[in-house]
C-alpha cells in the first residue's frame, strides 16, 4: 500500500478548521456569497479523485454506522419539508450537505493509510492550534465580552481547536517519544482559559480525566509525581505570563458568574424551551431549523445550544434514532481499538471532547471535527495493516573446490 498523498488531508482539515468562511469576513462584502468551504471541498474531492491510481483504499467493512450517519443527515434535509416558514433551511442544508461530504471523504481517504492520515492530521491541529494561540493573543485580543478568538471566528470553536492542540501535542508524544510538542501545551490551555469557553474545559477535563483512569495501571508512582509537578509548572507559567485580562476573565466567568452566581448564559432556558418544542413535535421534530423558526426568531437565540437536544426538538424520535445507532454501530467498531488500538484511541478520545463540547454550544456544522475524527478512528480499527513485503532469502554462495 502506498503512503497517502498529503494535500487532500491538509485540504478537508482546513476547511473544517476554518467554518463558515465567506470572503466577507476577509473584508469583501461584496463577495460575501463566495462560501469558500465548497470551493476547498470540491478542490479536496478532485485531488482525490486525480490521485485514486495511486491511493488503493484499505478493504475496511462494517460501514453500516456511516451509512446510517448519512440517512440521518438526509432526513434532517428532508425534514426542511415541515419546517416553520422562519427557518433558514437553505443554509442549513448546505451546512449537512457539506457535512456529510467531509464524514465520507474523510473515512475514504483515511483507509487509504490510516498511520499517516492520522499523524499528518494531529500535526496539522497542533500547527493550527499554535497559530490560533498567538493570532487570538497578539492579534485579535480580547472582544466585547473579553473573551479572546481568532480569525473571525467564536471563542468556544476557538477553544476546541486550543483543546485539540492539547491532545495532539500528547499524540505527537506518544506517536514519536519527542517531548518538545508537550512544551507547548501551557500556550494552549492559556488560550482555552482566555477564550472563557466554560463547556470546552468541561468536556478536555472529562475526557482526561476518562485518559487517566484508563490508563492508571500503566502510570507509576513516579510518572504520577512526575506529572503533578510538571502540570503545576504549567500552572504558574501561565499565571506569571498571561497578558492582564487574564486574571479579569478568570475571576468574572469562571469564579463569580459560574461558581457565586450559578449563571450559565441563559442555557437551561434555552434547552427547556427546545424540550418543550420536542414535547410538542415528538416523532419528526419540527423541522430543520425549526428551533430558530419558531422560539429563537423572537427571542435573539440562534439555536438549541446542545447538538442532542437540537436533535430532539427538529428530527423528534426518528433523527434520535438514527443518531443513536449510528453512534452504537460506530462504538463497537472502535472500542477495543481494533488493529491499531493507539492511533484509534487518540482519534476517539478527540471525537468524545468534540462531542461533549457539543453539548454546551454550537449547531450542526459545529459537530463537524467529531464526525470527521470519528471517520479516523473506524478506519484505524478496521484497515488491516498492509503485510510486510516478503523477501527470499538470498542464495548462499557457491565455494569453489580445487
Amino acid at each position: 500500500m502506498r503512503r497517502a498523498f498529503l494535500a487532500p488531508g491538509l485540504l478537508l482539515i482546513l476547511v473544517a478548521i476554518g467554518g463558515r468562511y465567506t470572503l466577507d469576513r476577509a473584508g469583501l462584502v461584496d463577495l460575501a456569497w463566495v462560501d469558500l468551504r465548497v470551493i476547498g471541498v470540491l478542490v479536496a474531492l478532485a485531488v482525490l479523485i486525480l490521485n485514486s491510481a495511486e491511493l488503493r483504499s484499505g478493504k475496511a467493512g462494517r460501514e453500516g454506522w456511516i451509512i446510517v450517519a448519512l440517512l440521518f443527515f438526509l432526513f434532517q434535509i428532508a425534514s426542511g419539508l415541515w419546517a416553520p416558514p422562519a427557518a433558514r433551511v437553505g443554509p442549513q442544508v448546505l451546512d449537512l450537505v457539506l457535512l456529510g461530504v467531509l464524514l465520507v471523504a474523510t473515512y475514504q481517504y483515511t483507509t487509504c493509510d490510516p498511520e499517516t492520515v492520522i499523524r499528518f492530521a494531529f500535526q496539522l491541529f497542533f500547527v493550527a492550534a499554535i497559530v490560533y494561540a498567538l493570532a487570538a493573543i497578539f492579534i485579535s485580543g480580547p472582544g466585547e465580552q473579553g473573551r479572546y478568538s481568532a480569525f473571525g471566528g467564536g471563542p468556544n470553536v476557538f477553544a476546541r481547536i486550543e483543546v485539540l492542540g492539547v491532545i495532539s501535542a500528547i499524540a505527537l508524544f506518544m506517536l514519536t517519544g519527542r517531548v518538545l510538542p508537550l512544551l507547548v501545551i501551557p500556550l494552549f490551555l492559556l488560550a482555552t482559559v482566555l477564550s472563557g469557553s466554560r463547556g470546552t474545559l468541561v468536556a478536555g477535563g472529562v475526557v482526561g480525566f476518562a485518559a487517566l483512569l484508563k490508563l492508571r495501571h500503566r502510570l507509576s508512582a513516579a510518572g504520577i509525581a512526575a506529572s503533578v509537578v510538571v502540570s503545576l509548572a504549567a500552572v504558574g507559567l501561565i499565571w506569571a505570563l498571561a497578558p492582564p485580562a487574564f486574571t479579569d476573565l478568570f475571576q468574572e466567568r469562571f469564579v463569580e458568574q459560574t461558581v457565586q452566581e450559578q449563571y450559565l448564559s441563559g442555557r437551561t432556558d434555552i434547552w427547556m424551551a427546545a424540550v418543550r418544542l420536542f414535547a410538542d413535535h415528538p416523532v419528526g421534530g419540527a423541522g430543520i431549523d425549526g428551533f430558530y423558526g419558531l422560539i429563537g426568531v423572537n427571542q435573539a437565540v440562534e439555536y438549541p445550544h446542545n447538538y442532542v437536544i437540537a436533535v430532539a426538538a427538529e428530527g423528534g424520535l426518528i433523527g434520535l434514532g438514527l443518531l443513536t445507532l449510528s453512534v452504537l454501530l460506530w462504538t463497537r467498531i472502535v472500542h477495543g481499538g481494533g488493529h491499531r488500538p493507539q492511533l484509534t484511541g487518540l482519534a476517539v478520545a478527540s471525537t468524545v471532547f468534540v462531542a461533549i463540547s457539543g453539548l454546551f454550544s454550537g449547531d450542526y456544522y459545529d459537530s463537524r471535527l467529531a464526525w470527521m475524527f470519528a471517520a479516523m478512528a473506524a478506519a484505524a480499527a478496521l484497515v488491516a495493516p498492509s503485510p510486510a513485503p516478503f523477501r527470499a532469502p538470498a542464495a548462499p554462495l557457491a565455494t569453489v573446490t580445487r
